[in-house]
């Protein structure tokens, strides 16, 4: 399809919308990037409107002008969902950033969508409240994005992803047009489901700007143990052995001990000793029954071959184990693991992801580490290749990714488990769906943004 280029005319229309200091032509390196891998693409324009009407004159004037819009969040994001690969026009709603109300009666929230989601856990923690999702990148990602992505985080295990806590949406839709997706309510089957259709919906069918949101009573007491085991498959098994033994953790994270041995290095080192021949970590956060359930827990995962487990009670020491793993994605990036994959599969099915994971990389010559949300099957899986550092328009690259995605899928698993599809990752959806169904969901896509204007080139291929 041919968008426009903009045009003088163009900006001057965003500048009377938004004013001209919410109009940027120029230093705008910051939005041609995100958190995926070292991809660059820099729009024509960035701007910055500061409420949802101001959102609905610039799409509608891209609407009817047939200019590309990327909506853009924290930038956080793993998958390229958002950089302008068409040019265009990058909508932040990093001005979007209000906390309109905590409705304690009622267990909800309402937010726009540049609200940071760290700022809403704080907010709620004073009312005694409490919002599960909670990515790794939780300290900076908006809300919005989160939504967007349908983003899981270390909590998914026992309280589920954001799609489960999203009850009302306000979109602008690609010509303009403004709606609320459903209703306040626990309970809703009034017609379709449009609130679910657009979480997860990564941009392509219109710009979410508010959410109303369900939240839970915090938890008073909580205990978190690093348990470390002579072989990651053991560590695998572990977790359905937990699960069988009646526990529901609040949290179980995996992670190879070189992601760990990295992390504890670029943090300046840590008072947490790591046994050499130690090959994984579980990483497990109770809250509920707690002296019951740490028992448990505690025999069950002595019946495999393990270390000294570390036990975390006071705040101090919770912060110092779980700020070792928000910080892995990190550091296996900068030690060269720039190529990450969001795999996930029933959690049975974990040892043979980890163990086929670790063959293919011996077959193909390259580095990898795996983490991740053991728990629910999702595991992260990071590519360290000795010759190139993106995946995206690399073949060599991408037929190793497809061998990988194949894995999966015998696995019974699939693609992404809350990164999204993106840019990255749409090469394999045949991988894992049909041709019916790829065929319905641009269906549905075209049928609601028939220029195709809406983050385009990302998720299907049109």
């Amino acid at each position: 399809m041919e968008y426009k280029v903009l045009t003088d005319d163009d900006l001057k229309f965003f500048r009377k919308t938004i004013g001209e200091k919410n109009v940027l032509t120029s230093q705008i390196e910051t939005y041609a990037s995100d958190s995926t891998e070292r991809l660059k693409f820099f729009p024509e324009v960035v701007l910055k409107p500061d409420s949802t009407e101001k959102v609905s004159k610039i799409v509608a004037h891209c609407y009817r002008e047939l200019i590309p819009i990327t909506p853009r969040g924290a930038g956080t994001g793993l998958t390229g969902g958002s950089l302008a690969i068409k040019g265009g026009v990058l909508i932040s709603l990093e001005k979007l950033n209000k906390l309109i109300e905590i409705d304690k009666k009622n267990f909800q929230v309402k937010v726009e969508a540049g609200v940071i989601n760290y700022k809403l856990q704080e907010a709620l923690a004073e009312k005694n409240l409490f919002y599960p999702p909670d990515p790794s990148s939780w300290q900076s990602s908006f809300i919005g994005g989160n939504i967007s992505t349908n983003a899981g985080g270390i909590k998914a295990v026992k309280y589920g992803v954001t799609s489960h806590y999203v009850l009302n949406l306000e979109v602008v839709l690609p010509n303009g047009e403004i709606i609320w997706t459903g209703a306040n309510t626990l309970k809703n089957s009034t017609g379709l489901n449009l609130t679910q259709l657009f979480t997860g919906s990564e941009g392509t069918l219109g710009i979410i700007t508010k959410a109303v949101l369900k939240v839970l009573p915090k938890h008073i007491q909580d205990v978190s143990l690093l348990v470390p085991f002579r072989n990651a498959s053991e560590a695998c098994e572990a977790v359905s052995a937990i699960f069988h033994a009646g526990i529901q953790p609040a949290a179980m994270e995996f992670m190879e001990k070189k992601a760990i041995d990295a992390t504890v290095d670029f943090m300046g080192g840590s008072s947490i000793e790591i046994e050499e021949d130690t090959e994984a970590h579980l990483l497990i956060s109770l809250d509920e029954n707690i002296e019951t359930e740490l028992k448990t827990c505690v025999d069950t995962v002595s019946n495999f071959n393990i270390g000294e487990i570390l036990f975390a009670e006071n705040p101090i020491e919770k912060e110092r184990i779980w700020q070792i793993r928000r910080k892995v994605s990190e550091v296996v990036k900068r030690n060269g693991y720039t190529i990450e994959e969001d795999t996930v599969v029933p959690r049975a099915n974990l040892s043979k992801l980890v163990e086929r994971m670790h063959e293919l990389a011996d077959k193909h010559r390259f580095k990898v580490v795996c983490y991740g949300h053991a728990g629910d099957g999702n595991l992260h899986v990071r590519i360290n290749h000795p010759l190139h550092k993106n995946s995206y328009n690399v073949p060599e690259i991408q037929f190793i990714l497809k061998e990988l995605f194949e894995i999966v899928k015998d696995l019974d698993g699939t693609i992404s488990g809350e990164h999204g599809i993106g840019l990255i990752q749409k090469p394999y959806l045949p991988v894992v769906f049909s041709q019916t169904n790829l065929e319905l969901q641009k269906t549905i896509k075209k049928a609601i943004d028939p220029k195709n204007i809406m983050n385009p080139g990302k998720i299907f291929k049109f």
